[in-house]
């Protein structure tokens, strides 16, 4: 069984960056607010699962090259649109983890952000600086751009 991470956001922004869960199942509901989830960590299944509520939001998946995101039982309302400008193509046995996202998104947005975009979402973040700090301090590395680096299996 696998577990479910509840992200609920209204008129706000919420940001999960790194080696943040190992969760298999998403459950994420935004009214006019944001959410950046980084899935990129080796914790994390090969299938996800992403159960969208949206209402003028956006979402940001940061993801690796070869991830396939699977959009197909996902409801459009009024305006909306996926932007991953390098999905790998249909059938490809090389794909890695998949994602499918299912649910509602209404006047709302979902942005792929891939490979070194992903590295670069994730740099430009305050959590990211907190990040070096702590890796300055205590001696070691910072784990935010590449949540690969501070997994130990």
């Amino acid at each position: 069984m696998s577990l479910t991470e509840h992200i609920h956001s209204d008129h706000d922004l919420i940001k999960h960056l790194g080696d943040w869960t190992g969760a298999g199942r998403f459950e994420v509901k935004l009214r006019q607010g944001a959410a950046v989830l980084d899935l990129r960590s080796p914790r994390l299944p090969d299938d996800i699962e992403i159960h969208l509520d949206m209402d003028r939001a956006m979402v940001k998946l940061l993801v690796h090259d070869a991830t396939a995101v699977d959009h197909w039982n996902l409801r459009w309302t009024a305006r909306g649109r996926i932007k991953d400008s390098r999905s790998p193509a249909a059938g490809d046995s090389t794909a890695g983890r998949r994602i499918h996202l299912s649910g509602s998104a209404t006047n709302s947005e979902i942005r792929i952000h891939r490979g070194g975009i992903a590295i670069l979402s994730a740099m430009f973040s305050r959590a990211y600086v907190q990040d070096l700090r702590r890796a300055h301090k205590s001696g070691g590395v910072p784990t935010i751009d590449d949540p690969s680096r501070g997994y130990q299996s």
